[in-house]
């Protein structure tokens, strides 16, 4: 440090007046950048009542769809889709009638490994071809906890529907400046049957549940 001081205080005038040039730049960009962070992050908050009522589309650019299922006991194997539709309405003065539906490109499946991939999809599996969409449809909802609850809906998959229970947790709701639009924030888990839905090959070898996990942001849509 002593040095480095030291090396200052031998520059000439020239010097100092084009470092000073250079670091009052630097220092007013990292202020602003500080001043436009604290402006543009959103007050979060965790409550149903903080929820803005009206008609909500998934942001695919925030969202998250994935599947586990144990793996003969070695491993817990993940799958992923990549694209997915989704919209939510809802009041939270009347929570319990808020609907949810949303629909799955099936072929859309991504395991980082395209020729297993490609088996999955196939007609021992998800028959992607024949059934190129899964869909999911609310019909009842009950509050099970603070910012918690579940799901009743249709999810059909592979052809064959069946009724299902979402958990579902809100993250948190708030007006996002960047987006500009009020934005809710929800983590949901769906157990179900593979082999309900035809999905059995393998069945009493391969793990029947599956776990499906979803990581979702809704912004809510603009009047008119």
């Amino acid at each position: 440090m002593a040095r480095e001081q030291e090396s200052v205080k031998l520059m000439t005038p020239g010097r100092k007046a084009a470092l000073l040039g250079l670091l009052l730049p630097l220092m007013s960009l990292a202020s602003c950048n500080s001043l436009a962070a604290t402006f543009l992050k959103p007050d979060v908050q965790a409550s149903p009542a903080s929820v803005p009522a009206g008609d909500y589309k998934l942001d695919p650019a925030h969202a998250s769809l994935f599947f586990r299922i144990n793996h003969l006991g070695y491993s817990t194997y993940v799958g992923r889709f990549e694209r997915f539709e989704a919209s939510l309405t809802g009041d939270p003065a009347a929570p319990e009638s808020a609907t949810v539906t949303a629909v799955v490109d099936m072929t859309s499946l991504n395991i980082a490994n395209p020729e297993f991939a490609a088996e999955l999809m196939g007609p021992d599996w998800f028959d992607a071809a024949a059934f190129p969409q899964a869909s999911f449809k609310t019909y009842g909802l009950k509050i099970t906890g603070e910012n918690e609850a579940d799901i009743s809906g249709d999810l059909t998959l592979k052809g064959k529907t069946q009724a299902v229970i979402l958990k579902a947790k809100l993250n948190g709701s708030g007006y996002d400046r960047l987006r500009g639009a009020d934005v809710v924030g929800f983590s949901a888990v769906l157990p179900i049957s593979r082999a309900a839905f035809g999905v059995d090959r393998f069945s009493g070898l391969l793990a029947d549940e599956v776990e499906i996990q979803i990581e979702a942001e809704f912004v809510k849509a603009k009047p008119g």
